[in-house]
């Protein structure tokens, strides 16, 4: 009885001591899993990088012109229809100058929803480009750094302008803490900035 008690003890303190150790082995593991996964702010990097930057001058340059072209048109426009004054109401030539200013018009409403049509396909066009190039950026850092995840670590700004745009926060803000992750947001701005250094 006393040498079942005495094995029991020692397979209960074997067994105590396993469990310790494996409690105290894998503690400082768990210490080091942040040292894995990294996090990469996107709406920061578009928002820093000279890339996206240049692009966005470049655009409100081009807007500048379409804008300047489009007041020229509209003060030829202007003029041609004050001209109508001076002709006499249901002559060939008022109706030849009526015609003329309904085709210009409609061309002149047409070029605008042209243009706005194609600013909008370029900017898409272009963030998703930058996007994927992010995303390659990203993997590459991730690769040199040995993470094995990387999280899009992004910004909650408060007060929201309105309901809707609260719950699109709501809904896409996942990364809620990232503390002790590393944080490559800065070096992804750093090799987008070359890359466009490269290109200039």
């Amino acid at each position: 009885m006393k040498n079942k008690a005495i094995v029991l003890g020692c397979l209960t303190g074997a067994v105590v001591l396993f469990v310790c150790y494996g409690y105290s082995s894998a503690e400082p593991k768990s210490k080091t899993v942040t040292d894995k996964i990294g996090v990469v702010n996107i709406r920061k990097t578009f928002r820093e990088c000279k890339k996206n930057a240049r692009y966005r001058a470049d655009a409100l340059s081009e807007q500048a012109r379409l804008e300047a072209e489009e007041q020229r048109l509209q003060k030829e426009f202007e003029a041609q229809k004050a001209g109508l004054k001076a002709l006499k109401p249901g002559s060939s030539d008022y109706l030849a100058q009526v015609k003329e200013l309904l085709q210009k018009q409609a061309e002149f409403e047409a070029g605008r929803q042209f243009n706005n049509q194609q600013r909008t396909v370029k900017d898409q066009q272009w963030t998703e480009n930058l996007y994927k190039e992010i995303l390659q950026i990203t993997s590459e850092l991730a690769e040199q750094k040995g993470l094995v995840m990387v999280f899009e670590k992004g910004e909650v700004e408060f007060p929201s302008i309105s309901p809707d745009e609260l719950m699109l926060t709501l809904s896409t803000h996942k990364l809620l803490y990232s503390g002790g992750c590393l944080d490559i947001t800065d070096e992804v701005i750093t090799r987008l900035d070359a890359e466009q250094k490269k290109q200039e």
